[in-house]
């Protein structure tokens, strides 16, 4: 017997083990409040744990927040487009309705300025050096497109074809610096108000639209169109908006600045216009050429 009370080891640990067995049996016990070495172990765990799950949190957070902003960004991306087919609708709507107030009384129209065959095609090379005057597509001659057919985006007029080979075809955009490049146009509105679209300023990237008759109110906010007079451009194909007008250098007629419905700077699939009636040469006015643009 005194050897086993002097082994103290063996003492100690038969002593751990009954207070250890004391606390499980009173932790056991239904109570309301935890005793001081509960309390104690809880919140050393609950620190711990809060050390781990707060950063954790805050990463789930930030993830989440990433992830519904990429959504948000494709959402809007998405009904942007929507819009700008919209605005092209609208333009057309606007026009067709003018168009057929006109028609109401025609039986015999045997042409439709309006009418033509589109060509899908993409934009395979753009000259650095040209960047706002000219671009490359992937459809040619062998594909039905031909010199001076119109070129287009869903958002609007970009511009013409001025050369072609079997397989592509070099495209004139409308913010152009050449000084022949023209378009006829029209504001819509109550009434149908004619000009042509000549030049384009670089400092305000806004089409300017000329010869307008003074006698007509162009306002601000208007749209404006191709109108198909000209022989190259189909009718009715958006061309952008009206921010300012003013009077020419003589007073006789307006001016009017056309912010364009079309992004130039952001090019990637175009239509080309295959038009139905014939097509002029050079200038939106010029001589007839055949659709293929041969005189």
């Amino acid at each position: 017997m005194p050897r086993f009370f002097s082994n103290k080891r063996l003492i100690i640990l038969l002593v751990g083990v009954i207070v250890l067995v004391a606390l499980i049996a009173f932790s056991l016990r239904d109570r309301n409040h935890a005793n001081v070495p509960e309390q104690a172990v809880k919140d050393v765990v609950g620190f711990g744990q809060s050390l781990f799950t707060k950063p954790a949190h805050f990463v789930t957070g930030v993830i989440k927040n990433i992830d519904t902003m990429l959504n948000t960004y494709e959402e809007n991306k998405r009904l942007k487009e929507r819009l700008d087919t919209f605005a092209s609708m609208q333009a057309e709507l606007a026009d067709v309705k003018a168009n057929n107030v006109k028609l109401r009384g025609i039986i015999d129209k045997q042409e439709d300025l309006r009418a033509y065959e589109p060509i899908q095609s993409t934009v395979i090379s753009r000259n650095p050096d040209q960047w706002e005057e000219k671009l490359i597509i992937d459809k040619g001659t062998t594909n039905g497109v031909g010199v001076n057919m119109a070129v287009m985006t869903a958002q609007g007029l970009i511009g013409k074809v001025i050369l072609t080979t079997p397989f592509t075809s070099t495209v004139e955009l409308v913010s152009t610096e050449n000084s022949n490049f023209r378009v006829a146009a029209m504001v819509v509105g109550e009434q149908e108000v004619y000009g042509l679209i000549e030049g384009f300023d670089r400092q305000s990237r806004q089409l300017i639209m000329k010869r307008i008759d003074s006698s007509f109110d162009v306002k601000k906010g208007m749209t404006v169109t191709s109108s198909g007079l000209g022989g190259i451009f189909p009718r009715g194909i958006l061309i952008g908006e009206v921010t300012e007008v003013s009077t020419d250098d003589y007073g006789l007629t307006k001016l009017a600045y056309i912010r364009p419905a079309a992004n130039f700077s952001m090019l990637d699939h175009v239509m080309v216009a295959k038009r139905s009636a014939i097509v002029v040469d050079g200038t939106d006015g010029g001589n007839s050429v055949d659709a293929k643009g041969g005189r």
